[in-house]
């Protein structure tokens, strides 16, 4: 990816850092009980989810506005994939890790969000539409919050207590596999399942 910005280009670098330890931590911490890495299909996938959105013909190599919008994609759903996971959680160590790593990950989103809330315009909108296609896939509760509500930046989703939602495996599945059927097992950027 070539960046035009090099604070963007920052801002990149450090999260694809703390990302890389956290799979190192994951894997340390698991010893033999960690997983392969799960098959990953990320061209005809961001493809896929941005036809779904309505976002045409999207690369999220293209350039720096869709980078940060396929990196909205996962970010938010990785924050609500940790928050989920909390109550199945039961060794308090692993839960305070659990939620150090939470606490990284909705600083990635909020850069994330902050970005594109500033590149603006069409950023925005797309985000906005990704962020309707993961209500689509997630489950029947309308929870997803794009960057703007009622015209408002809406940099931080959360409700009315400013309480961020978590979301199950099974809907967190639904998203990345890329379908609302909650029997699903497979498919969208892990063709093969998530082991």
């Amino acid at each position: 990816m070539n960046f035009i910005s090099p604070v963007r280009k920052a801002f990149v670098e450090d999260i694809a850092r703390n990302e890389l330890a956290h799979v190192n931590f994951l894997r340390t911490t698991m010893g033999s009980r960690a997983i392969q890495r799960p098959t990953i299909n990320l061209d005809a996938s961001f493809q896929a989810v941005a036809q779904a959105a309505g976002i045409g013909g999207f690369d999220p190599f293209a350039n720096e506005t869709n980078f940060y919008i396929g990196a909205y994609l996962f970010e938010d759903v990785g924050v609500t994939a940790y928050k989920g996971a909390a109550a199945l959680i039961q060794d308090p160590g692993i839960l305070t890790s659990a939620a150090g790593i939470l606490a990284a990950e909705a600083d990635h989103a909020g850069v994330i969000r902050s970005v594109i809330y500033r590149i603006g315009g069409t950023g925005i909108a797309a985000a906005n539409s990704i962020s309707n296609l993961r209500d689509t896939l997630d489950g029947p509760v309308q929870q997803d919050q794009g960057l703007t509500i009622d015209g408002r930046a809406n940099i931080v989703p959360a409700n009315e207590n400013s309480i961020a939602f978590g979301r199950t495996p099974q809907h967190v599945h639904n998203i990345v596999y890329g379908t609302p059927q909650q029997s699903a097992r497979s498919g969208g950027f892990f063709p093969d399942g998530t082991n």
